[in-house]
């Protein structure tokens, strides 16, 4: 085994039919208004299921390698396994919730995942684990594409990049309280305590989901023919400014997986030699990605959305090179300006998203998860090469890389704008 992880869009008639109808704006949900606060924690509750779900071995690939007897990049497949199958599936379920409805589908795939998620402990081989990992990943595909849609049709536009971050605050959430839970658990009772410890927590963050999400007002069922669903993804992708924010997305991911799939083993192993339980503490900077995504809309409304790109990657890139140094507070430091600036990033881009695709928004959503967990998988799988051939200053490279990506597409879009402009006013 090879090391792995973790211009609006318009259409033709027939994606109309998997678009929901046009409705007033007084009827959508917005900050104060009737629902937004039933609505924004359980999409809270389910973003800390998804991320705690799905980075539950992570912290814990270590003791995963011990148990097992395998090396580093075999273990990370048990994160890979998930955010593969879960980039592969995401398209497939945003088209079944074109036609079954946002909820039923997130309700379905957290009832599915969580399932999972109480077996995985019980996995007697690597391979059964891997595979375990697998399907729950699958299962957990239905849960982003269709948050972020459900959002565009039921909140007001001006709130939707707010909406969007308190969403993506409680994956910073889930995967912080994973991997603290996990790592204090592990370090008294094993890893597979500690996966079972989680999966219990996502029960019940499933249940109450499904009892404070309100329904949907705004949805119109979709058809789940492959021609449509073809052609939607066709023009979606035929969008360049969606294409741009696929790939920051990806590239942001890529950072991101690369570097916490990666740290565990560095901070275990010397000069630092810390025990499971600080390792999953770390994890505790996950809480600045929540600050930062929650953020995220304030910083587009000072500095737009290139800017706020700009704002974050640079912020990423300075962690990168902070991290490098022989100091645990540097390497810290360099973990809190890491986090925030990859929580602000994905927030920004995919708000934008759901504003730009005002068709077939479910099919966007999913495009754009896509491309993010195929930066995870692929970050990961390059961050763990890198830090067997480099240590981690070959995994910083891999991310300042992945940062200059973004940089690079930012400014390809603020040019494409000028040009824009300038052909606007001739």
């Amino acid at each position: 085994m090879t090391p792995a992880s973790t211009g609006a869009s318009t259409s033709v008639d027939a994606v109309a039919s998997v678009s929901p109808a046009p409705s007033p704006a007084g009827t959508r949900m917005s900050p104060g208004g009737p629902g937004y606060r039933r609505m924004s924690l359980a999409l809270f509750l389910a973003g800390v299921a998804t991320f705690a779900l799905l980075y539950s071995t992570q912290a814990l690939l270590p003791m995963i390698s011990a148990d097992f007897a395998v090396s580093a990049g075999d273990a990370s497949w048990t994160v890979a396994a998930a955010t593969g199958a879960l980039a592969v599936f995401v398209l497939p379920m945003s088209a079944l919730s074109e036609r079954y409805g946002r909820r039923a589908v997130m309700t379905a795939s957290l009832a599915v995942a969580v399932t999972v998620g109480l077996l995985v402990p019980l996995a007697p081989s690597l391979g059964w684990l891997v595979a375990l990992r697998a399907l729950q990943g699958a299962a957990l595909a239905g849960l982003p594409a269709s948050a972020t849609a459900y959002l565009a049709e039921e909140v007001t536009p001006k709130a939707l990049v707010t909406a969007i971050g308190l969403f993506v605050a409680g994956n910073s959430v889930g995967g912080m309280s994973g991997r603290v839970i996990t790592g204090w658990v592990a370090q008294e009772w094993g890893w597979r305590v500690a996966v079972g410890v989680i999966g219990v927590v996502a029960v019940a963050c499933a249940v109450a989901f499904r009892l404070l999400l309100p329904a949907p007002k705004h949805f119109r069922p979709g058809s789940l023919r492959p021609r449509v669903l073809a052609r939607t993804v066709r023009d979606h992708l035929a969008n360049p400014l969606l294409r741009r924010l696929y790939a920051i997305g990806a590239l942001f991911m890529t950072v991101f997986g690369g570097v916490y799939t990666v740290i565990g083993y560095r901070l275990t192993e010397a000069p630092f030699s810390l025990p499971q339980g600080i390792v999953g503490s770390i994890f505790l900077v996950y809480l600045v990605g929540t600050v930062s995504a929650s953020a995220a809309g304030r910083l587009v409304g000072r500095l737009g959305r290139r800017g706020a790109l700009y704002a974050v990657g640079g912020t990423t890139a300075a962690g990168l090179l902070l991290s490098l140094a022989g100091s645990l507070p540097l390497v810290l430091l360099g973990l809190v300006l890491i986090t925030g600036g990859f929580f602000a990033g994905h927030a920004v881009a995919s708000s934008a998203v759901g504003r730009t695709a005002t068709e077939g928004r479910a099919q966007a959503s999913a495009l754009y998860q896509s491309a993010y967990y195929v930066g995870s998988s692929a970050g990961s799988t390059a961050g763990a090469l890198a830090f067997h051939a480099s240590g981690w200053a070959g995994t910083v490279g891999v991310g300042l890389v992945a940062v200059a990506g973004v940089a690079a597409i930012t400014l390809a879009g603020t040019r494409a704008a000028r040009v824009e402009r300038r052909l606007a006013t001739a």
